[in-house]
């Protein structure tokens, strides 16, 4: 089973420079429809708000993690990418 782990600041107004705090959460793999097919979300593979497999509980809730993908790297978040809550996936 993986190991997920949310990154987040302690407050909204908190600076920039301060430390993330860390949080273990449950992680699932509930892949979406497209994604059974082997399907691709965008023809490029590159996007702001790609849905991944993978969902966590969160605050009760299960939400969705999309990652934002630019060049060859990607940033996994859940909420908006504003929001600052990014999440990391370990297999």
């Amino acid at each position: 089973m993986p190991n997920a782990y949310l990154n987040y600041f302690a407050s909204p107004y908190a600076d920039p420079r301060d430390q993330f705090q860390v949080r273990a959460v449950e992680v699932i793999e509930k892949p979406l429809e497209w994604q059974k097919r082997g399907l691709s979300y965008t023809a490029t593979g590159y996007g702001k708000r790609i849905p991944t497999k993978w969902m966590i509980r969160f605050n009760g809730k299960l939400r969705r993690v999309y990652v934002a993908v630019y060049s060859n790297n990607g940033t996994a978040y859940i909420g908006k990418l504003s929001d600052g809550y990014f999440v990391n996936i370990y297999q």
